[in-house]
């Protein structure tokens, strides 16, 4: 029995070793410790722990800890990691977010089920609920004035090429109406306070205004947000047809690079330093007085390293402002420098990293365009 033992654990070593399952195999987490003993797949803790929610699928054990017997290993040993994918994952639209070990819990969670439960990926020309160019449906908001959230309807449509919300169930004329094209979207659990919290920004005048909603279903939520960047990708395929799908791919939402708080002062730099939240959204840094405000107290472009831009570490000397916070960063513009401090130098050297690679970034014609149109108000 020891040798039969230790024969499985040689083999199940084999196979764990392979290049193919290096990586977990649905958030891409480097040395996957665990797996799927009727999936075939190698995964990490953090995703395991979503498999053993559906058990009827998927029974997870530890490669480590627990005994793996000769036809488990066996199994693995036929199917591991990429095998695996190729059946589930063998039909993903191009726009569908694949959410990797740095995203929230519900974009992984769903992402999960949608390959092993509702199997949305193993056939071509699927069905999907974020496919058809249309989405209507009941979402929570944030009140903008009293910090309520409400139950509100939203229509997406690709047709109209837009997304509307309506204050009432019955209304005829929307709330808001904005063109795809300037809308991102990014998960906020933490910010929102709600595991399903979806951040929507979109630009009117210029200036980002946000809204902030949540779905009791996760599945709900992320169909919502994965229709949003089906709907844009449409709509870029036609506004820039010599595009690739993949650059397309790229410009569809986005995570923010870094957001938090820090110190600012003014431009004359002798008032006081007033703590403020800050998000860095590619080249567009805002700043607000509370996390979950509507509109931004302030915006600035930053350029890049050839039209003058460039991040510093601490304060320039003689600086008269004063400040609680002692880690300082500089940002140099054409026109002005702008002051920063941050709580801690962990803080800083992650603004600083942040900062960094935007500047160290070549500016498109579309930026430089936008630098035009953007009033620096800090």
């Amino acid at each position: 029995m020891a040798g039969q033992n230790e024969r499985s654990m040689k083999a199940l070593k084999e196979v764990w070793k392979r290049a193919e399952n290096s990586l977990c195999a649905d958030c891409r987490k480097p040395d996957p410790d665990w797996a799927s003993s009727t999936l075939g797949v190698f995964i990490c803790l953090s995703c395991s722990g979503i498999h053993r929610n559906i058990p009827s699928i998927s029974k997870v054990k530890s490669l480590k800890m627990d005994y793996w017997d000769e036809a488990q290993v066996q199994f693995l040993a036929k199917h591991g990691n990429a095998v695996t994918k190729a059946i589930y994952e063998a039909y993903i639209p191009i726009y569908y977010y694949q959410p990797t070990y740095n995203d929230c819990q519900v974009l992984r969670e769903q992402w999960i089920r949608a390959k092993y439960e509702r199997k949305e990926f193993t056939e071509p020309g699927k069905q999907l609920p974020y496919s058809d160019g249309v989405k209507e449906g009941i979402l929570w908001k944030r009140g903008r004035d009293n910090g309520q959230f409400l139950p509100r309807k939203f229509l997406l449509s690709e047709r109209e090429g837009c997304l509307k919300y309506f204050t009432k169930q019955d209304a005829k004329e929307p709330k808001i109406n904005v063109k795809i094209d300037v809308i991102n979207a990014t998960f906020q659990p933490e910010k929102i306070g709600n595991p399903n919290g979806l951040q929507i920004t979109y630009l009117k005048d210029n200036k980002t205004r946000n809204i902030f909603v949540y779905h009791d279903s996760g599945k709900e939520v992320v169909d919502w947000f994965n229709a949003i960047r089906s709907v844009q990708f449409h709509y870029l395929k036609v506004a820039f047809p010599i595009a690739s799908d993949n650059e397309i791919k790229n410009r569809l939402t986005r995570n923010f690079l870094k957001e938090g708080y820090m110190e600012k002062t003014g431009p004359k730099q002798r008032e006081a330093f007033k703590k403020r939240w800050f998000t860095l959204d590619h080249r567009r840094l805002m700043y607000f007085k509370d996390p979950l405000d509507a509109f931004a107290k302030g915006e600035v472009f930053v350029g890049s390293r050839e039209n003058g831009y460039s991040v510093q570490k601490g304060l320039p000397s003689g600086t008269q402002g004063n400040f609680s916070w002692h880690y300082g960063i500089t940002i140099v513009t054409p026109d002005r420098e702008y002051l920063f401090t941050c709580e801690t130098e962990s803080d800083q050297l992650e603004w600083i990293r942040a900062f960094t690679s935007v500047i160290n970034q070549a500016m498109t014609p579309q930026e430089y365009a936008s630098k035009c149109l953007h009033a620096g108000s800090f």
